[in-house]
């Protein structure tokens, strides 16, 4: 499928859309380099493009890979949960369920272009992203109605946790290394 059909569809009609993403055959490089790589690329290209102003593309290109990377953890965050929740192991299938609800946050990147105007719309882009994702949690993991809601919930926060981490680990060597240099 074509990647504006894809995402128009994921888009506009994610409950129909999801069924055929689901038998869909696809590779992690498939994947990456037809979908993910393209899309994730919005934001950190929108910011880039809005940080030249100050001579600035290392948090562009940071940016870029630590989604690439984050799109992988979260699909193995999701693919080991769902049995706990009722659901199949499948990794591809995960990776599949994390890129395309990725969709309307990764559009919105480029928002950024508009400064802080931006943050209120890709918040709700956000929104939509995991809603788009609750809704592919049954089709694409397997996991029943009943708990794909606290399948999602479980996944989200894991994923905030693990940010939360990252985030204090990337700081406190970014602050020390910066006090060594002083």
């Amino acid at each position: 499928m074509a990647i504006v059909d894809r995402v128009k569809n994921i888009l506009l009609s994610p409950k129909e859309e999801w069924p055929k993403i689901s038998a869909e055959t696809a590779t992690v490089q498939s994947l990456y380099t037809g979908y993910i790589m393209i899309l994730a690329a919005i934001g950190p290209l929108a910011m880039l493009i809005a940080s030249m102003a100050y001579g600035g593309a290392t948090g562009a290109i940071v940016s870029y890979i630590g989604t690439l990377i984050m799109v992988y953890v979260v699909a193995l965050i999701a693919d080991l949960l769902a049995p706990t929740f009722g659901g199949e192991k499948n990794m591809l299938q995960s990776l599949k369920l994390v890129a395309y609800s990725c969709t309307a946050v990764w559009l919105a990147g480029i928002l950024q272009l508009l400064g802080m105007l931006a943050g209120i719309l890709i918040l709700i882009a956000l929104f939509y992203s995991l809603y788009s994702f609750y809704l592919g949690v049954t089709v694409m993991k397997k996991v029943p109605q009943e708990k794909a809601v606290t399948y999602t919930v479980v996944v989200v926060l894991c994923v905030m946790v693990l940010g939360a981490v990252i985030g204090f680990l990337l700081r406190t060597t970014l602050y020390s290394g910066m006090s060594m240099g002083m």
